[in-house]
């Protein structure tokens, strides 16, 4: 399941790649966000095999479209993929074969993920190196059984895009399932490491951090939160990300870079605080604290 919007050339290249699988997809599945490139006439014409849905309009966020492709597919496993990674041909081979031997409370199995510009510490890390269980995936090159989704509710359309991966996490671990990172199989995603720069990046990023956390973290790591943002965000420096001391769990990777060099950074952080104070009844009305093992705050 792809969602895509105005990335055409990189949607071919992924799509090659699922082609050249050597276990075949049963079906794809891809939600065009009313692209104004070429994407759906490319599509229709190079992959008929393509069940290709097109929005009417590009106004949705990336959490609806990929709900939209959730509710479209008929597996029983679903590959949540982003339009711009390519698959190595071994992909889905060695991650069904791996999420076969989990139980069936293993929700999404988690791939490694290269991306441009990532530090060869990064990938060099225990954290990186090790299956583990997390609390939250990569939503770019993922492997998750359908009816957990469902159950879980897919992704909440009030995030809009970004941190939605964690957020869903959340609800999949008060149900009982759990998130394996897999990374004896890696996918390269063409985005560059770190969260993408910008005000719109920023705004997202932060706002939706508090608002799933408000709803799902433990009253007493909610509480040290700030605290947090103040010391491993706010001051702490690129040096630590680029040796491979921030995890891929945490989710915060350069969000303190995009603080530092976004124009009117104070200003965008500001209006995502108001956000969040207009969405607090939507978070306590949903607050379902996780008391799971696996449950990690984004920050450590």
């Amino acid at each position: 399941m792809i969602s895509t919007w105005n990335k055409c050339a990189d949607l071919c290249q992924n799509l090659d790649g699922l082609r050249a699988q050597t276990h075949r997809f049963a079906s794809i599945v891809v939600v065009d966000n009313c692209s104004h490139d070429a994407t759906a006439s490319t599509v229709r014409e190079r992959y008929p095999e393509v069940r290709l849905i097109v929005m009417p309009h590009s106004r949705f966020g990336a959490c609806e479209t990929f709900n939209l492709g959730f509710a479209a597919a008929q597996t029983p496993l679903i590959a949540i993929l982003d339009d711009d990674v390519v698959l190595p041909p071994d992909w889905l081979e060695k991650a069904l074969e791996r999420l076969r031997r989990e139980p069936a409370t293993t929700a999404v199995l988690s791939t490694e993920v290269v991306e441009p510009g990532m530090p060869a510490s990064y990938l060099a890390s225990m954290d990186a190196q090790s299956e583990r269980y997390m609390s939250t995936f990569r939503g770019c090159a993922s492997l998750a059984r359908a009816h957990a989704l469902r159950e879980a509710g897919g992704y909440d359309e009030r995030l809009f895009i970004y941190g939605n991966e964690r957020d869903l996490t959340c609800r999949l671990l008060n149900l009982g399932y759990r998130v394996l990172h897999y990374p004896s199989v890696r996918a390269f995603h063409k985005t560059p490491f770190g969260i993408k720069m910008g005000k719109r990046s920023l705004y997202f990023h932060a706002r939706n951090a508090w608002l799933t956390q408000i709803k799902y973290a433990p009253a007493g790591d909610l509480a040290r939160l700030p605290w947090l943002v103040l010391t491993q965000v706010v001051l702490r420096g690129s040096k630590k990300e680029a040796h491979g001391e921030v995890s891929d769990a945490t989710g915060t990777i350069g969000i303190g870079r995009s603080m530092r060099e976004t124009p009117g950074a104070w200003w965008v952080l500001t209006k995502a605080g108001f956000s969040v104070l207009a969405n607090l009844p939507y978070c306590l009305k949903h607050r379902r604290p996780v008391r799971a093992p696996d449950f990690e705050l984004p920050l450590r």
